[in-house]
Protein backbone atom coordinates (compact mmCIF):
# COMPACT_ATOMS: atom_id res chain seq x y z
CA UNK A 1 0.00 0.00 0.00
CA UNK A 2 1.08 3.28 -1.20
CA UNK A 3 1.06 6.25 1.29
CA UNK A 4 0.72 9.53 0.68
CA UNK A 5 -0.42 12.63 2.79
CA UNK A 6 -2.06 15.22 -0.60
CA UNK A 7 -2.95 18.29 2.29
CA UNK A 8 -1.29 21.17 1.22
CA UNK A 9 0.51 21.57 4.36
CA UNK A 10 2.42 18.09 3.80
CA UNK A 11 3.42 19.38 0.06
CA UNK A 12 6.54 20.97 0.12
CA UNK A 13 8.63 20.30 -2.71
CA UNK A 14 9.37 17.05 -5.50
CA UNK A 15 12.59 16.53 -6.54
CA UNK A 16 13.13 15.14 -10.35
CA UNK A 17 14.45 11.30 -9.98
CA UNK A 18 14.98 11.54 -6.10
CA UNK A 19 11.35 10.80 -4.54
CA UNK A 20 9.88 12.63 -2.51
CA UNK A 21 10.76 16.61 -0.40
CA UNK A 22 11.33 17.85 3.19
CA UNK A 23 7.70 16.34 4.38
CA UNK A 24 7.76 12.74 3.59
CA UNK A 25 4.38 12.00 1.31
CA UNK A 26 5.21 8.23 0.38
CA UNK A 27 5.87 5.30 2.43
CA UNK A 28 8.11 3.74 -0.16
CA UNK A 29 11.37 2.96 -1.44
CA UNK A 30 11.62 -0.13 0.95
CA UNK A 31 14.51 -2.27 0.35
CA UNK A 32 12.41 -5.63 -0.65
CA UNK A 33 11.57 -3.90 -4.16
CA UNK A 34 7.75 -4.10 -3.61
CA UNK A 35 6.85 -0.66 -3.04
CA UNK A 36 9.05 2.79 -4.69
CA UNK A 37 8.33 5.93 -5.06
CA UNK A 38 10.42 7.56 -7.84
CA UNK A 39 10.27 10.80 -10.01
CA UNK A 40 8.77 13.54 -7.64
CA UNK A 41 4.97 13.85 -7.92
CA UNK A 42 4.67 10.41 -10.17
CA UNK A 43 4.24 7.10 -7.41
CA UNK A 44 4.88 3.95 -9.06
CA UNK A 45 3.40 0.25 -7.35
CA UNK A 46 5.82 -2.45 -7.98
CA UNK A 47 4.43 -4.83 -5.93
CA UNK A 48 2.91 -6.72 -9.15
CA UNK A 49 6.45 -6.29 -11.01
CA UNK A 50 8.79 -8.87 -12.02
CA UNK A 51 11.57 -10.06 -9.54
CA UNK A 52 15.09 -11.26 -9.10
CA UNK A 53 17.99 -11.10 -10.17
CA UNK A 54 17.31 -12.19 -14.00
CA UNK A 55 14.59 -9.95 -14.57
CA UNK A 56 15.04 -6.89 -17.27
CA UNK A 57 12.93 -4.04 -19.13
CA UNK A 58 11.52 -5.00 -22.27
CA UNK A 59 12.67 -3.65 -25.17
CA UNK A 60 9.77 -2.10 -27.65
CA UNK A 61 9.02 -3.80 -31.22
CA UNK A 62 8.70 -0.34 -32.50
CA UNK A 63 11.21 3.12 -32.51
CA UNK A 64 8.82 4.19 -29.68
CA UNK A 65 10.02 5.36 -26.58
CA UNK A 66 8.30 6.85 -23.10
CA UNK A 67 8.38 10.81 -22.68
CA UNK A 68 11.62 12.14 -22.24
CA UNK A 69 10.30 14.54 -19.67
CA UNK A 70 6.45 15.72 -18.69
CA UNK A 71 4.91 18.32 -16.37
CA UNK A 72 3.16 17.75 -12.85
CA UNK A 73 2.64 19.23 -9.64
CA UNK A 74 6.04 19.97 -7.98
CA UNK A 75 5.59 22.96 -5.31
CA UNK A 76 3.00 24.26 -3.15
CA UNK A 77 3.28 28.68 -2.83
CA UNK A 78 5.74 28.80 0.23
CA UNK A 79 7.50 25.60 -1.71
CA UNK A 80 8.42 27.59 -4.46
CA UNK A 81 9.24 31.26 -2.60
CA UNK A 82 11.50 28.73 -0.78
CA UNK A 83 12.83 27.24 -3.64
CA UNK A 84 13.27 30.21 -6.31
CA UNK A 85 14.42 33.06 -3.52
CA UNK A 86 17.61 31.76 -2.98
CA UNK A 87 18.41 31.65 -6.38
CA UNK A 88 17.42 35.37 -6.87
CA UNK A 89 19.54 36.57 -3.99
CA UNK A 90 22.66 34.42 -5.77
CA UNK A 91 22.46 36.81 -8.34
CA UNK A 92 23.88 33.72 -10.18
CA UNK A 93 21.75 34.14 -12.96
CA UNK A 94 21.63 38.03 -14.16
CA UNK A 95 19.48 40.71 -12.84
CA UNK A 96 17.39 40.56 -15.80
CA UNK A 97 16.23 37.27 -15.48
CA UNK A 98 15.72 37.78 -12.05
CA UNK A 99 13.55 40.67 -12.45
CA UNK A 100 11.38 38.93 -14.58
CA UNK A 101 11.43 36.04 -12.92
CA UNK A 102 9.82 38.19 -10.00
CA UNK A 103 7.96 39.58 -12.25
CA UNK A 104 6.09 36.43 -12.67
CA UNK A 105 5.54 35.16 -9.57
CA UNK A 106 5.83 38.34 -7.08
CA UNK A 107 4.59 40.97 -8.96
CA UNK A 108 1.15 39.88 -10.23
CA UNK A 109 2.52 39.76 -14.05
CA UNK A 110 0.91 36.95 -13.84
CA UNK A 111 0.74 35.83 -10.73
CA UNK A 112 1.19 37.82 -7.28
CA UNK A 113 3.36 36.73 -4.15
CA UNK A 114 3.59 33.07 -5.27
CA UNK A 115 -0.43 32.80 -5.06
CA UNK A 116 -0.25 32.07 -1.82
CA UNK A 117 -3.69 33.59 -1.36
CA UNK A 118 -4.88 29.87 -3.40
CA UNK A 119 -2.34 27.72 -0.96
CA UNK A 120 -4.66 24.42 -0.41
CA UNK A 121 -6.22 25.56 -3.81
CA UNK A 122 -3.69 24.17 -6.63
CA UNK A 123 -0.28 23.55 -7.17
CA UNK A 124 2.73 24.83 -8.94
CA UNK A 125 3.67 22.32 -11.68
CA UNK A 126 6.98 22.02 -12.81
CA UNK A 127 8.96 19.47 -15.63
CA UNK A 128 10.49 15.95 -14.86
CA UNK A 129 12.81 14.08 -16.56
CA UNK A 130 11.79 10.31 -16.91
CA UNK A 131 14.35 8.42 -15.19
CA UNK A 132 16.77 6.52 -18.03
CA UNK A 133 16.44 9.36 -19.97
CA UNK A 134 18.31 11.95 -18.14
CA UNK A 135 20.91 12.31 -21.27
CA UNK A 136 18.06 12.21 -24.14
CA UNK A 137 18.01 15.47 -25.73
CA UNK A 138 14.37 15.24 -25.70
CA UNK A 139 14.76 15.91 -21.61
CA UNK A 140 15.36 19.39 -22.84
CA UNK A 141 11.84 19.71 -24.63
CA UNK A 142 10.10 20.83 -21.09
CA UNK A 143 10.80 24.03 -21.66
CA UNK A 144 8.02 26.37 -19.96
CA UNK A 145 8.15 27.96 -17.04
CA UNK A 146 6.68 27.25 -13.65
CA UNK A 147 2.96 27.55 -13.61
CA UNK A 148 -0.15 27.28 -11.62
CA UNK A 149 -3.24 25.04 -11.87
CA UNK A 150 -6.01 25.45 -9.57
CA UNK A 151 -7.05 21.90 -7.78
CA UNK A 152 -9.44 20.64 -10.24
CA UNK A 153 -8.81 22.22 -13.54
CA UNK A 154 -6.59 21.24 -16.36
CA UNK A 155 -3.19 22.36 -17.32
CA UNK A 156 -3.15 25.11 -20.25
CA UNK A 157 -3.70 23.57 -23.28
CA UNK A 158 -0.40 24.60 -25.15
CA UNK A 159 1.73 21.76 -22.53
CA UNK A 160 0.85 18.90 -24.45
CA UNK A 161 3.19 16.60 -22.20
CA UNK A 162 1.53 17.65 -19.08
CA UNK A 163 0.63 14.86 -17.23
CA UNK A 164 -2.23 12.58 -17.54
CA UNK A 165 -3.49 9.01 -17.13
CA UNK A 166 -1.70 8.08 -20.75
CA UNK A 167 1.38 9.39 -19.57
CA UNK A 168 1.23 7.89 -16.67
CA UNK A 169 0.84 4.46 -18.46
CA UNK A 170 4.24 4.92 -20.27
CA UNK A 171 6.03 5.94 -17.74
CA UNK A 172 4.86 2.78 -15.63
CA UNK A 173 5.76 0.68 -19.29
CA UNK A 174 9.19 2.07 -18.64
CA UNK A 175 9.54 0.22 -15.24
CA UNK A 176 7.90 -2.77 -16.23
CA UNK A 177 10.25 -5.84 -15.37
CA UNK A 178 9.61 -9.24 -16.52
CA UNK A 179 11.75 -12.81 -16.11
CA UNK A 180 14.70 -13.64 -17.82
CA UNK A 181 13.74 -15.95 -20.23
CA UNK A 182 16.25 -19.14 -19.89
CA UNK A 183 14.63 -22.16 -21.92
CA UNK A 184 14.61 -26.08 -20.38
CA UNK A 185 16.57 -28.13 -22.73
CA UNK A 186 15.58 -32.08 -23.24
CA UNK A 187 19.14 -33.47 -23.38
CA UNK A 188 19.76 -30.72 -20.70
CA UNK A 189 23.96 -30.42 -20.53
CA UNK A 190 24.73 -32.04 -24.45
CA UNK A 191 22.21 -32.70 -27.16
CA UNK A 192 23.13 -34.37 -30.43
CA UNK A 193 23.49 -33.51 -34.15
CA UNK A 194 19.92 -34.69 -35.76
CA UNK A 195 18.72 -35.07 -32.36
CA UNK A 196 15.76 -33.30 -31.83
CA UNK A 197 15.84 -31.23 -28.38
CA UNK A 198 12.65 -29.95 -26.93
CA UNK A 199 12.58 -26.56 -25.43
CA UNK A 200 9.82 -25.15 -22.66
CA UNK A 201 9.71 -22.52 -20.20
CA UNK A 202 8.30 -22.74 -16.10
CA UNK A 203 5.25 -21.63 -17.13
CA UNK A 204 5.29 -20.24 -12.81
CA UNK A 205 7.74 -17.40 -14.12
CA UNK A 206 5.96 -16.21 -16.91
CA UNK A 207 2.60 -14.60 -15.67
CA UNK A 208 1.52 -10.99 -16.40
CA UNK A 209 3.40 -8.55 -14.58
CA UNK A 210 2.07 -5.09 -14.13
CA UNK A 211 3.32 -1.74 -12.28
CA UNK A 212 0.88 1.25 -11.75
CA UNK A 213 1.63 4.58 -11.57
CA UNK A 214 -0.12 7.43 -10.15
CA UNK A 215 -0.38 11.29 -9.36
CA UNK A 216 -1.92 11.00 -5.91
CA UNK A 217 -2.89 14.66 -5.45
CA UNK A 218 -4.43 14.66 -8.78
CA UNK A 219 -6.14 11.16 -8.09
CA UNK A 220 -5.11 9.80 -11.26
CA UNK A 221 -3.40 6.68 -11.94
CA UNK A 222 -2.67 3.94 -14.62
CA UNK A 223 -1.70 0.56 -14.52
CA UNK A 224 0.37 -1.13 -17.27
CA UNK A 225 0.38 -4.66 -17.55
CA UNK A 226 2.70 -6.84 -19.90
CA UNK A 227 1.29 -10.84 -20.48
CA UNK A 228 3.46 -13.28 -22.22
CA UNK A 229 2.45 -14.08 -25.79
CA UNK A 230 5.19 -15.98 -27.93
CA UNK A 231 8.72 -17.32 -27.38
CA UNK A 232 11.18 -17.20 -30.26
CA UNK A 233 14.10 -19.40 -30.47
CA UNK A 234 17.48 -18.24 -32.19
CA UNK A 235 19.49 -21.38 -32.43
CA UNK A 236 22.99 -19.41 -32.56
CA UNK A 237 23.80 -21.41 -36.16
CA UNK A 238 22.12 -21.69 -39.67
CA UNK A 239 23.21 -25.20 -39.26
CA UNK A 240 19.67 -26.21 -37.69
CA UNK A 241 16.08 -26.30 -37.79
CA UNK A 242 13.01 -25.30 -35.54
CA UNK A 243 10.45 -26.40 -34.32
CA UNK A 244 7.85 -24.73 -35.40
CA UNK A 245 9.76 -23.90 -38.57
CA UNK A 246 9.26 -19.68 -37.50
CA UNK A 247 11.11 -20.85 -34.40
CA UNK A 248 8.29 -18.87 -32.59
CA UNK A 249 6.32 -20.73 -29.83
CA UNK A 250 3.17 -19.53 -28.39
CA UNK A 251 1.21 -19.43 -25.40
CA UNK A 252 -1.20 -22.14 -24.76
CA UNK A 253 -2.70 -22.84 -21.88
CA UNK A 254 -0.82 -20.74 -19.79
CA UNK A 255 2.69 -22.25 -20.81
CA UNK A 256 4.76 -22.67 -23.83
CA UNK A 257 6.62 -25.60 -25.36
CA UNK A 258 5.97 -29.27 -23.49
CA UNK A 259 8.34 -30.84 -21.31
CA UNK A 260 9.89 -33.63 -22.31
CA UNK A 261 9.05 -37.39 -20.86
CA UNK A 262 10.38 -40.54 -21.36
CA UNK A 263 8.89 -42.66 -24.70
CA UNK A 264 8.56 -39.31 -26.83
CA UNK A 265 12.07 -39.51 -28.41
CA UNK A 266 10.58 -40.24 -31.67
CA UNK A 267 7.96 -37.28 -31.57
CA UNK A 268 8.54 -33.96 -33.09
CA UNK A 269 8.20 -31.39 -29.94
CA UNK A 270 6.14 -28.67 -30.01
CA UNK A 271 8.87 -26.01 -29.36
CA UNK A 272 12.33 -26.98 -29.82
CA UNK A 273 15.61 -27.01 -32.04
CA UNK A 274 17.70 -29.69 -33.89
CA UNK A 275 21.20 -28.92 -35.02
CA UNK A 276 22.71 -30.10 -37.91
CA UNK A 277 26.11 -29.98 -37.50
CA UNK A 278 28.51 -30.56 -34.15
CA UNK A 279 29.38 -27.36 -32.62
CA UNK A 280 33.01 -28.84 -32.45
CA UNK A 281 34.91 -27.91 -29.77
CA UNK A 282 32.63 -24.87 -28.01
CA UNK A 283 29.12 -24.11 -28.30
CA UNK A 284 26.40 -22.60 -30.28
CA UNK A 285 24.74 -19.23 -28.89
CA UNK A 286 21.14 -19.97 -28.38
CA UNK A 287 18.79 -17.27 -28.09
CA UNK A 288 15.48 -17.36 -26.27
CA UNK A 289 13.63 -14.15 -26.66
CA UNK A 290 9.75 -13.63 -25.36
CA UNK A 291 7.23 -11.16 -26.82
CA UNK A 292 5.59 -9.21 -24.32
CA UNK A 293 1.86 -8.05 -25.29
CA UNK A 294 1.41 -4.62 -23.31
CA UNK A 295 -1.99 -2.89 -22.67
CA UNK A 296 -3.19 -0.48 -19.76
CA UNK A 297 -6.15 0.85 -17.92
CA UNK A 298 -6.49 4.08 -16.40
CA UNK A 299 -8.71 6.15 -14.80
CA UNK A 300 -12.02 7.42 -16.06
CA UNK A 301 -12.21 4.09 -18.05
CA UNK A 302 -9.53 5.47 -20.15
CA UNK A 303 -6.77 2.38 -21.66
CA UNK A 304 -6.01 0.99 -24.48
CA UNK A 305 -2.67 -1.33 -26.18
CA UNK A 306 0.85 -0.37 -26.11
CA UNK A 307 3.73 -1.29 -28.31
CA UNK A 308 4.72 -5.00 -27.83
CA UNK A 309 7.34 -5.32 -25.75
CA UNK A 310 10.80 -7.86 -25.91
CA UNK A 311 13.38 -9.54 -23.97
CA UNK A 312 16.08 -12.30 -24.68
CA UNK A 313 18.45 -14.09 -22.99
CA UNK A 314 21.38 -16.41 -24.40
CA UNK A 315 22.79 -19.60 -23.49
CA UNK A 316 25.53 -22.10 -24.58
CA UNK A 317 24.19 -25.37 -26.27
CA UNK A 318 27.24 -27.93 -27.21
CA UNK A 319 26.23 -30.45 -29.88
CA UNK A 320 28.10 -33.83 -30.10
CA UNK A 321 28.40 -35.66 -33.43
CA UNK A 322 26.18 -38.50 -32.28
CA UNK A 323 23.74 -39.14 -34.67
CA UNK A 324 21.28 -41.12 -32.65
CA UNK A 325 21.41 -41.92 -28.88
CA UNK A 326 19.04 -43.77 -26.17
CA UNK A 327 16.93 -41.34 -24.07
Amino acid sequence: MVLWTSGPAAWATITPGGGSGTNSQVNGDQKNGELSATAGAVVYDLSKNGSGTSTGAVTPTTTWTPPACYYAPKYSPDALEAYLTPIWEADSTGYEWDASQRDRYVNGHPYKDFNKDKAGKGYWWDSYVTKGREGDPGALDCTKPIFWVDTGNKPPADIPQAVTPEILSQLAYNEIRVPGTKVTLAPADKTKVNLPTWAWLDSAAFRPVSVTASVPVLGISATTTATPYSLEIDPGTSDAVTYPSSGVCEFKNGSIGEAYAKGKADETPPCGVKYLRSSGTGSYPLKATITWKISWTGTGGSGGPLDDGTFGATQDVIVQEIQSVNR
